[in-house]
């Protein structure tokens, strides 16, 4: 495929390893940013942009600060921070595909946190169209049930204090997801249930000014046993746009013909058949493709 290796420079000086992916076509149907979960590298979501640049589409990949691509030499003391992956990296992307994109609307794909992290950015109104996937800013209180106290020691003990001891989140050495600066590690570890109360007092009105700024049409995908993207979690995280025509899917494996799914299995290729194909309806026309009975859910 027509993949491009670039580098994006954000407003502060950091620069993020990205890839552009051009549809063979000189009037793609759109451009798409891919805003990856928190640890997880930028190409386990190159299979996806391969798909939408088969069906016509640019697509724009990319690392936060701190992992992969765009990760330091040094990660201890780097002072990233998850804020900063909103309001630096994916305000960096917007405005550098904004300025950059041939033809058709900008939308994003954002899966877990970075479902999220958009409305951070100072230039998420140039967003024409948003789709989530499990997309919440990881309050505990709102993890599965009967997965919630695992969970909780894991993320929320476990990985405070191992990043103490490190200087940095040594997450690949410990299999759970990628290694995080430690300001992204403990932003996760001690998130209180208000996202805005983790920033300065100061600074929280604006917080919420740039969130209810946010216009464009979010379709917000849940999936039934995912531990971390609940339907609580992602009302929640959906509640800070309100400038925006919001919906909400609640997809059981059944639906897709599956056993289990979980919180990352949708962007697995298994899925272009199905969930991928049905995305296709979004982001071309902004058609829900998802019949009624799954729609909004209560709980």
């Amino acid at each position: 495929m027509n993949s491009l290796p670039i580098s994006i420079s954000c407003q502060d000086g950091v620069v993020l390893g990205a890839h552009l992916w051009l549809a063979e076509t000189k009037r793609p149907e759109g451009s798409v940013i891919i805003n990856p979960a928190t640890g997880v590298l930028a190409r386990y979501y190159h299979r996806y942009a391969q798909f939408l640049t088969c069906h016509g589409f640019d697509v724009l990949t990319f690392d936060y600060r701190g992992i992969g691509q765009s990760r330091p030499n040094q990660l201890r003391g780097s002072g990233y921070r998850w804020r900063e992956w909103g309001e630096k990296d994916f305000d960096a992307a917007v405005r550098w595909l904004a300025a950059n994109r041939r033809n058709g609307s900008l939308m994003v794909v954002g899966h877990s946190i970075g479902g999220f992290l958009p409305g951070l950015a100072e230039s998420a109104g140039k967003i024409d169209r948003m789709l989530t996937v499990g997309a919440q800013y990881a309050w505990w209180g709102d993890y599965m049930p009967r997965r919630r106290l695992g969970l909780f020691a894991k993320w929320h003990i476990a990985m405070p204090v191992v990043t103490a001891l490190y200087g940095y989140f040594p997450g690949r050495r410990l299999g759970w997801l990628e290694d995080l600066p430690a300001g992204v590690a403990n932003e996760w570890s001690f998130r209180r249930r208000r996202f805005e109360l983790n920033h300065p007092r100061a600074e929280r009105e604006d917080v919420l000014r740039r969130m209810a700024a946010v216009s464009a049409p979010i379709l917000a995908v849940a999936v039934s046993d995912d531990e971390l993207g609940t339907v609580p979690a992602i009302r929640r995280a959906l509640g800070y746009y309100t400038g925006a025509q919001r919906a909400t899917v609640l997809l059981k494996p059944a639906d897709l013909g599956r056993d289990k799914i979980g919180h990352f299995a949708l962007f697995h290729d298994s899925h272009m058949a199905g969930f991928w194909t049905d995305t296709l309806s979004w982001l071309l026309e902004g058609n829900n493709p998802w019949p009624a009975s799954v729609l909004n859910p209560e709980s």
